[in-house]
């Protein structure tokens, strides 16, 4: 398949010029490998994935490390953590920049490894699975802020996808852009080596038909609200087994927990946070939308729709090498807004899908499956105003409009496409 130009390129050659080390970590096919392989195609290779490749490294270090000299690319390093100490040693035997390059897919050990032996010396790059814009193949690099600004510069670039379902259906792992792979076969390997690799790697898991069922159970939530007990009674599975579950998927690169906002100011917030899908494409797997029109009409067509958008922002910030995880949320609480539904005013709990904290001023998002929506839909983020050390900067709607227009002062309607 032809290689697919990443937005993070630039990131990761800024990152060789400038650190010793090079690491690129993400959830499995993500594509890490390739990325560095296009990049830096006279690096040597090697790759633990290799029984014999571990094995020297972890039984030989010194031997193995004077037969794979810099510059030289070490694949799914997670699986030997005791080489970092000697990446270490090595590294700070030379001057010279991009030494070392290093893939794997176990974001959160790799990161422990990193601030434990590589501190200051190694540049870390999230990869994450392909999105829209590079499915597209837009050259649009801005992270995403919903302004007048950035819709005016995003108006040159946006092109509306012919049929966005399945795009959200068949997800953004590199393979699945070849329209000869099977949907199904690929993602059925796809969790049978992530259970046999990963989740035994991290947690040391025995029963993975309870795993498995698990991962059904995030997935069937995806764009809710996290509840331990509720999925615990689903499994059979205790609460606290439950939340290290949770922690595995996410420190493997499967899911994203969106933190609420927090501020004294907002006493009635609700405190717990929302699970996502990294892609849609393994969450309509695992809960058996078979097609992108069972997906596009079904019941949780607005969870999946909201888990694409999301995934989106986020990937706008990862692509531009920013750890967005510090600055964005959602609210819910226990404020009441007047809404109409069917003609009466009632009040029900406040919530704003996503915001996007920047300089002290917050971006509220709401995200609607419907190409047409109104001003009344933002009414919640008027709740951000009670915050006096914060400004609401503009919010917006992101939806399937045709076209981005104001829906009132301050509040946008942006398509998805735009993101």
């Amino acid at each position: 398949m032809k290689y697919i130009k990443r937005a993070i390129e630039d990131v990761v050659e800024h990152s060789a010029d400038t650190f010793k080390c090079v690491l690129v970590t993400g959830a499995r096919q993500t594509g890490k490998s390739t990325l560095i392989k296009h990049l830096y195609k006279d690096v040597k290779q090697v790759s633990f994935d290799d029984p014999f490749a571990e094995e020297q490294a972890k039984n030989n270090p010194e031997m193995f490390m004077s037969l794979n000299t810099p510059p030289v690319f070490f694949d799914e390093v997670q699986y030997v953590p005791s080489l970092f100490r000697y990446i270490k040693q090595e590294s700070d035997k030379s001057n010279l920049k991009g030494l070392y390059y290093l893939s794997g897919s176990q974001p959160f050990k790799l990161m422990e490894l990193v601030s434990d032996s590589l501190a200051g010396r190694a540049a870390v790059i999230e990869l994450a699975p392909l999105s829209l814009r590079e499915i597209l193949k837009s050259s649009f690099e801005d992270p995403f802020i919903p302004t007048m600004g950035y819709v005016q510069k995003r108006n040159k670039t946006a092109v509306n996808p012919s049929n966005i379902w399945s795009i959200i259906h068949r997800g953004g792992y590199p393979e699945m852009q070849n329209p000869d792979m099977d949907w199904s076969m690929f993602y059925a390997s796809y969790v049978k080596t992530y259970l046999e690799r990963d989740v035994r790697e991290l947690a040391a898991v025995q029963d993975l038909d309870a795993f498995r069922r698990f991962m059904i159970a995030c997935a069937a939530r995806t764009g809710q609200m996290l509840n331990y007990a509720n999925i615990a009674e689903e499994v059979g599975k205790d609460a606290n087994t439950i939340k290290n579950w949770i922690s595995i998927l996410e420190a493997s690169g499967v899911i994203y927990i969106l933190e609420p906002y927090a501020n004294s100011a907002l006493k009635r917030a609700i405190k717990t946070p929302k699970l996502y899908f990294r892609d849609t494409g393994l969450a309509a797997y695992l809960t058996r939308w078979l097609t992108p029109e069972t997906l596009a009409t079904g019941a949780m067509s607005g969870e999946f729709f909201e888990t694409f958008v999301i995934s989106e922002i986020l990937k706008s910030y990862s692509n531009k090498g920013l750890d967005y995880r510090y600055f964005v949320s959602y609210y819910r609480g226990k404020d009441k807004k007047k809404v109409k539904k069917n003609g009466e005013e009632i009040f029900e709990e406040a919530e704003i899908d996503f915001i996007i904290e920047q300089n002290g001023v917050l971006y509220p998002i709401e995200i609607k499956q419907s190409s047409n929506v109104s001003a009344d839909m933002t009414s919640a983020f008027q709740i951000l105003d009670k915050i006096p050390e914060k400004k609401r900067g503009t919010g917006a709607v992101v939806c399937m409009c045709s076209m981005p227009g104001a829906l009132r002062e301050n509040v946008l309607q942006i398509p998805y496409w735009y993101i």
